[in-house]
């Protein structure tokens, strides 16, 4: 697909600011409702067939200018980002689609404590909305994205039926459910944004374990192929290589479009009468702080302050066994083929708050088994002594990975960069980011019971594999949601308590992370949402 046909001039019912899942989940609601949609996209449309996932030199592509680390890839249509007071660097693609080009597919509901962290386990707040809020949502959103799993899942209220059959477990799920029944924790075959099913020119998953460099089936519900084609028949336009400078308002205080420049460089302005922010967690805060004026000086729907604090971000860990047995370990997803709520939940007795999320994630060739040794001085991983690694693990492998809940501290942050700028001149964003010390401790229990179940599952051999700080794949809560105007950026609906026709609509409107995958929260928020500001457009505000 090519650039929309849509005209910087024209004025749009709704301007959508962002075409990645929470983007493209309100661009394909509000065009098959009858609006006219106009989004602008930095990134481009890409076509799977330039993914590297199928390619012989997929990993030096993976190195570099496919890299997920958009400092690395410094393509045209990315901006950088400055990490040098952060932990964690972030993981993003601009594109049609957004990050779920490159995200592993993973597609878990957050559980109902999360939501009410506060009132349930008095750690950090709660959101303003609930799980059974969200429910019909998800359920919705499963069904427009086309998700696979098994049905039943018992760490869920209710029965959890996913519309499609799962991925196969395979040998590998099967060795790690082992050892997790030995030791009577829980484990279930993994939600996949996955399609088992041929649908349109989106094969059934044919298990290539590429999926988080690009799913060259179409099986994995990247929005570029799950929920765009749909806008876009309904009407919806995408204006892509739309760097958006910022979003402007008039004399009321009210959101009359984005200012943005074209490929060329060009300033252009598009109109709109409600503007929807779909960012990302840094994206949107740096947007949100470049759009400042006599009204707002400290950034656009920021009264609170809290415009770019609280900035989560997942650490991760994983424990890699070896076995003395085959079982096929390349094959995906990837992912994971089983995961594990065990551990999700608040136990004082720990030591820290909240839990984790663990993936039995599949190891699937030399280069991404070789990684995992990238402490050891180079002459042991490459030559003969990296040949003796890989014949001793691939195909016997797999990694249990955890990823922790990231309680939210007003000091990591999103600040817009003085050192550090786009190609159109605009700052970048900084993060300045700290793990506490309840993750350090998360982090630490969760090594050792990863390490226990693969024991329990028959490991010849483990390894700790520290990921940091490589894994900032999840960017959430910088525009916080809340009831009160003081201590949030947005509503329970995403609309900004500040400036009324302006929504945010991604992960930074979360108000404690999970320790789950976000996507399926992500769209679910956003189609409530969504469905809410076409419930209510009669009483909407809109500029003159």
């Amino acid at each position: 697909m090519t650039n929309s046909s849509a005209t910087a001039g024209e004025t749009a019912d709704v301007l959508i600011v962002g075409a990645g899942p929470s983007g493209a989940t309100a661009a394909r609601l509000l065009a098959e409702s009858g609006y006219n949609v106009t989004c602008l996209e930095q990134g481009d449309w890409v076509n799977r067939a330039d993914y590297p996932s199928d390619k012989r030199e997929r990993d030096v592509l993976l190195a570099g200018p496919w890299s997920a680390n958009p400092n690395v890839r410094s393509w045209k249509t990315d901006y950088p980002i400055d990490v040098k007071d952060s932990e964690v660097h972030p993981i993003n693609f601009n594109a049609v689609g957004g990050s779920s080009i490159y995200f592993g597919g993973e597609w878990p509901r957050f559980v109902p404590s999360d939501f009410r962290t506060k009132s349930w386990h008095g750690v950090a707040d709660d959101w303003p909305i609930s799980y059974d809020d969200l429910e019909p949502y998800y359920t919705l959103m499963d069904e427009m994205i086309g998700v696979s799993g098994v049905p039943g899942d018992p760490a869920y209220p209710g029965v959890l039926e996913p519309p499609m059959p799962g991925v196969p477990i395979g040998r590998l799920g099967r060795k790690a459910a082992e050892g997790m029944n030995k030791l009577g924790w829980h484990w279930w075959p993994a939600t996949q944004a996955i399609v088992t099913r041929s649908h349109g020119d989106r094969g059934a998953c044919a298990r290539w374990g590429t999926c988080m460099s690009g799913c060259p089936e179409g099986a994995k519900s990247s929005m570029d192929v799950a929920l765009w084609p749909g806008a876009i028949a309904a009407g919806a336009q995408v204006i892509t290589r739309a760097r958006v400078r910022e979003i402007t308002i008039d004399s009321a205080g009210l959101a009359n479009g984005a200012t943005w420049f074209d490929e060329d460089g060009n300033e252009q302005h598009t109109s709109a009468s409600v503007v929807i922010v779909c960012g990302n967690g840094v994206g949107t805060p740096r947007l949100l702080q470049m759009s400042t004026s006599s009204r707002f000086p400290n950034g656009l729907a920021n009264s609170s302050g809290l415009v770019g604090r609280n900035l989560m971000m997942h650490p991760f860990v994983g424990v890699l066994g070896i076995y003395d047995q085959p079982f096929d370990s390349w094959l995906g997803p990837f992912g994971a083929a089983i995961y594990s709520l065990q551990f999700v939940e608040t136990d004082r007795s720990r030591g820290f708050s909240r839990g984790a999320k663990w993936s039995a994630q599949p190891i699937t060739g030399p280069m991404e088994l070789l990684e995992r040794y990238g402490e050891r001085p180079l002459g042991e991983r490459t030559g003969a002594a990296g040949m003796g690694l890989v014949e001793r693990a691939v195909g016997r492998s797999f990694e249990w990975g955890a990823s922790i809940e990231d309680l939210p501290d007003p000091e990591n942050r999103v600040v817009l960069s003085d050192e550090m700028f786009d190609s159109s001149g605009l700052p970048a964003p900084k993060l300045i980011y700290r793990m506490s010390e309840d993750s350090l401790q998360n982090l630490q229990f969760n090594i050792d019971r990863m390490t226990e179940a693969h024991v329990a599952s028959g490991a010849i051999e483990t390894k700790v594999v520290d990921w940091m700080p490589a894994v900032g794949w999840h960017m959430l809560g910088t525009a916080r949601c809340g009831d009160d105007p003081s201590s949030s950026v947005v509503d329970g609906y995403g609309r900004s308590h500040d400036v009324p026709n302006l929504l945010v609509l991604d992960g930074s409107v979360f108000v404690t992370s999970s320790s789950l995958n976000p996507t399926s929260t992500i769209t679910a928020f956003a189609a409530r949402a969504v469905m809410n500001l076409m419930e209510t457009a009669a009483d909407q505000k809109v500029p003159t």
